[in-house]
C-alpha cells in the first residue's frame, strides 16, 4: 500500500497537523505496546515447535513479519534524515504486511484441516512441509516489492497490491464455513478444540476484514486516496495488525481460550439461573 507518511507529506495533502499528530501518538503506543509483546509472544512460541506442532511455524513466522512492520513505524516516528533508510523500511514494511496476511491464510487453513480433513492432515503434516510453506509465503511479496523496484506506474503497483491481499478473502469465508459444515462430523475432535478453531476462524476473518479491506479500497480508488479521512484511518487500521495478531494468539492458545470460553459458558449459566430465580 502506498500510503508512505512523514510531516511534510501528510500537512501538504491533507493540511491536518492534528491528525497527524495523532496518528503520531497512536504509533507510539503501538510500537510501545506491540513490540516488547510480540517479542514475547515468539519466545513462548517457539518451545512449542519443538512439539512437532505445525501451526506454531506459521505462527511464529506471522509474528516475525509484525516485527517487521513495527521496525518500519520505529523509523516513521524517527523521521529519518536519510531518505534512503526510509524508503529501504517502507519496502519492507509491503513485505512485512503481505507476509503477514499469507500467514493468516496458513493458519486458516491449518485450523479448517484440522476439522474437515483430520485423518489426511494428521498424517501428511511435517514440520518440513510448514517450512517450505513458510518460504513460499515469504517469496509472494515480491510480486509487488519487484514491479515497484523497476519503477512500474504508480496505479499498476497498488492494483497489484490489492489483487494479492483480496485473493485470502474467500479462502478465509470458506474455512469459515467449511468448518462449521464439518464440525458434526469431526467426531475424533474434542469439543473444547472445535469452539476454539471457529473461535480463531472468526478472529482472522474479523482482522482481515476490519484492517486490511480499507488498505485494498484505498489502493483500487482513486476517490478513496483523494479523501483525507479514509487514507488517515487506513493507514492507522493496517497498522494495528500487529496488535490484532496478538488477539489472535490469544484464541491460539489452548489455556488462555480455555478460560475464556469457560468464564463466558459459566455467566451465562448463572444468569439463566439468576432468570429462573426470579421468575
Amino acid at each position: 500500500m502506498g500510503e508512505d507518511y512523514n510531516s511534510s507529506d501528510f500537512t501538504y495533502h491533507c493540511n491536518y497537523s492534528q491528525a497527524y499528530f495523532a496518528i503520531f501518538v497512536l504509533t507510539c503506543i503501538i510500537i510501545c505496546i506491540g513490540l516488547p509483546l510480540t517479542l514475547v509472544s515468539i519466545y513462548s512460541v517457539y518451545f512449542t515447535v519443538r512439539k512437532d506442532n505445525v501451526a506454531s511455524i506459521y505462527v511464529i513466522n506471522l509474528f516475525i513479519s509484525d516485527l517487521i512492520q513495527l521496525c518500519y513505524m520505529i523509523v516513521w516516528v524517527a523521521e529519518p534524515e536519510d531518505w534512503t533508510l526510509y524508503v529501504i523500511f517502507s519496502y519492507l514494511y509491503y513485505l512485512g504486511v503481505m507476509a503477514s496476511v499469507g500467514f493468516m491464510v496458513c493458519v486458516a487453513l491449518e485450523r479448517y484441516l484440522v476439522i474437515a480433513w483430520p485423518l489426511w492432515y494428521h498424517n501428511r503434516k511435517t514440520v518440513k512441509s510448514a517450512l517450505v510453506v513458510c518460504i513460499v509465503v515469504w517469496s509472494l511479496p515480491l510480486i509487488y516489492l519487484l514491479p515497484c523496484y523497476f519503477w512500474v506506474s504508480f496505479q499498476i503497483a497498488e492494483t497489484i497490491f490489492a489483487v494479492f491481499h483480496l485473493i485470502p478473502f474467500p479462502l478465509f469465508m470458506f474455512f469459515l464455513v467449511g468448518t462449521l459444515r464439518a464440525l458434526s462430523s469431526a467426531r475424533s475432535v474434542p469439543s473444547d478444540e472445535k469452539r476454539r478453531i471457529v473461535a480463531i476462524l472468526v478472529v482472522v476473518l474479523l482482522i482481515y476484514t476490519l484492517l486490511f479491506l480499507p488498505s485494498i479500497v484505498w489502493s483500487l480508488a482513486e476517490e478513496a486516496r483523494d479523501n483525507c479521512v479514509f487514507n488517515n484511518l487506513s493507514f492507522v487500521l493496517l497498522q494495528l495488525s500487529p496488535l490484532a495478531d496478538l488477539i489472535m494468539y490469544v484464541f491460539i492458545r489452548k489455556s488462555a481460550v480455555d478460560k475464556l470460553l469457560t468464564s463466558l459458558c459459566c455467566s451465562k449459566m448463572n444468569n439463566d439461573e439468576i432468570t429462573r430465580t426470579t421468575a
